[in-house]
């Protein structure tokens, strides 16, 4: 038996263990266990909604929006409130600038280094890169495109002097020698052109934060989302300083981003055979619609978000989500009870006892939809939009498949690690879009003479649910309020989906299912696992442990905050 442990894994934000079993090179079972207990349904209780709406934003520094968001929504369905059109667009634009950011985040600084090796670049053949690259980035006009404005002389020089020193500073701590360096499989001018990029995102995730703090006051954790629309009231100079930045980005993303993930989808074709996980998705939707406003219809309100809701089950059918088949079980969680409660249960009873994969295991509940574990995030939004009809979406996710071998509508093949990585930044491409239109939107309000922002509330007692989605996935908040106090509150964050740990029928999560069958060359340097958890994006700081019964190995590896080492 082989246990092979990385403690924890980093470039991922917050608290998580992975614990493997192998056998004969393929992962046989896996328990994935949630280490942190944030438990801020009991912080907000007798607070106010307004309260509520600033406190939880703390359960993330990434994706604090996203749930001030989710909480004002519960307020709004408690109080019976509609918002304005202007706070609906402010709303949309700071959600969107988050959006950006932690995309752009993941997917360079959290993930890229999965699949590109800053020490391979120093073999490229800057002369050549042109030419080569030219074959991955070029415009419409057929003009090739490396990146926006890096010397690439100099990123080689100045990671040749990484080299030498020892170190290798932001790219330092990684496995780049997995598998005696075969599981990387870039050219070293890709490899070089990517490791640019990895730099350049650095100050696109910042311009989008900066888009956030215009809107919100800071970020992260914004002060301008309040039950009732926003205290955010836009002027033109503002408006016009957003519009350059969002112009800004959509660009990068259309000339970088993209192409970048075709690159890595291109040259690691092998990481589309296994991730798959449990095969069915759900997505609440966000981003609220243009046919606005939609009263107390919150079904029509969720399907016709710009990426609207659905459940999707394992033939990728696509239904309406029914808040009543949303339950949470605990027996193998660390709380109070052994059994499986229906949505709204607002009680949290944390009741620690020891890590053991036979019987508790994790911080994490395990939720379920209609009684089966459902996966969430960025790859369920796209699922659910195709399946929607979405017409950018529609097209590009076409464009895409055939750009891999595939064929229009074959969706189906992107239900693995390499697909839940590409998907994702079509989202991306499709947000900076939206980012545009909604400020012109929103100046032509304004000339128009709109200037409602937000709505008082008719009533103070009454319950509501906030169906809506983080960067990470399905976000689901509810409370019960009596005359403006907080009786009763539940969170269901998206990584609790993803992590969950086995449910009452010993159905693994969906991590837990992705992890089962990945390949393990490399018992020290277990790259695709790390593959396959960081295409999740899960909101926690993680180990992996790896067993192999059959020789007894065990394997345990010590992480720098800045990777595995």
């Amino acid at each position: 038996m082989t246990r092979s442990i990385i403690d924890p894994i980093t470039r991922i934000e917050g608290h998580l263990r992975v614990e493997m079993e192998v056998e004969q090179g393929v992962v046989t079972d896996a328990w994935v266990s949630g280490g942190c207990f944030r438990g801020m349904e009991l912080v907000v209780q007798n607070r106010t909604p307004q309260d509520a709406a600033q406190i939880v934003q703390r359960i993330c520094g990434v994706c604090p929006v996203s749930h001030s968001h989710a909480s004002a929504i519960a307020a709004e369905k408690a109080y019976g409130i509609t918002i304005s059109n202007n706070a609906r667009l402010v709303r949309n634009l700071i959600e969107g600038a988050q959006f950006l950011h932690s995309h752009i985040l993941w997917f360079y600084n959290l993930c890229a280094l999965d699949y590109v090796n800053p020490l391979n670049a120093l073999d490229a053949n800057v002369a050549d890169l042109y030419d080569i690259a030219g074959q991955y980035y070029t415009t419409n006009d057929g003009e090739a495109i490396t990146s926006t404005n890096t010397d690439f002389v100099a990123l080689k020089e100045r990671l040749a002097k990484f080299a030498a020193n020892g170190q290798l500073s932001i790219f330092s701590g990684n496995w780049f020698g997995a598998d005696e360096g075969k599981a990387y499989k870039l050219t070293p001018e890709l490899d070089l052109v990517c490791t640019a990029h990895y730099l350049e995102a650095l100050k696109m995730q910042a311009r989008a934060s900066e888009i956030a703090a215009l809107i919100g006051g800071k970020m992260p954790h914004v002060m301008t989302i309040v039950p009732g629309g926003t205290s955010f009231y836009p002027t033109e100079s503002k408006l016009d300083d957003l519009l350059a930045m969002a112009k800004e980005i959509n660009q990068w993303v259309k000339t970088t981003m993209i192409p970048d993930t075709l690159v890595i989808a291109q040259h690691y074709g092998d990481v589309a055979k296994f991730g798959k996980g449990v095969g069915r998705y759900i997505a609440w939707g966000v981003f609220e619609g243009p046919d606005w406003p939609y009263g107390r219809d919150y079904t029509e309100q969720m399907i016709n978000r710009y990426l609207p809701m659905g459940v999707l089950d394992e033939k990728l059918n696509v239904s309406n989500v029914q808040e009543n088949l949303i339950t949470e079980y605990v027996g193998h969680s660390w709380y109070k009870g052994t059994g499986t409660y229906e949505s709204p249960y607002f009680v949290t009873e944390p009741d620690f006892t020891e890590y053991d994969v036979d019987d508790r295991y994790s911080w994490v509940k395990a939720p379920a939809y209609d009684g089966l574990p459902m996966e969430a995030g960025g790859l369920s939004r796209v699922l659910a939009a195709y399946k929607r009809g979405n017409e950018f979406i529609v097209d590009h996710v076409d464009d895409m498949l055939v750009k891999l071998g595939a064929k229009p509508g074959q969706v189906g093949v992107l239900q693995n690690t390499l697909g839940r990585t590409a998907a994702r930044q079509i989202e991306t491409l499709y947000i900076s879009e939206l980012m545009i239109m909604w400020t012109e939107e929103l100046m032509e309000a304004i000339k128009h003479g709109e200037s409602t922002y937000f709505e008082e509330a008719p009533t103070t007692t009454g319950a509501g649910t906030g169906f809506w989605e983080a960067p990470r996935g399905a976000l689901y908040h509810s409370e019960k309020v009596t005359n403006n106090s907080i009786d009763g509150y539940q969170i269901i964050i998206p990584s609790t989906w993803n992590l969950a740990p086995i449910n009452e029928n010993g159905e693994h999560g969906p991590m837990e299912a992705a992890l089962i069958g990945d390949p393990v060359e490399d018992i020290e340097m277990p790259i695709n696992a790390l593959r396959t958890v960081h295409s999740f994006d899960p909101c926690t700081a993680c180990a992996v442990h790896i067993t192999e019964p059959k020789t007894g190995k065990t394997f345990k590896t010590v992480t720098s905050p800045w990777g595995v080492k």
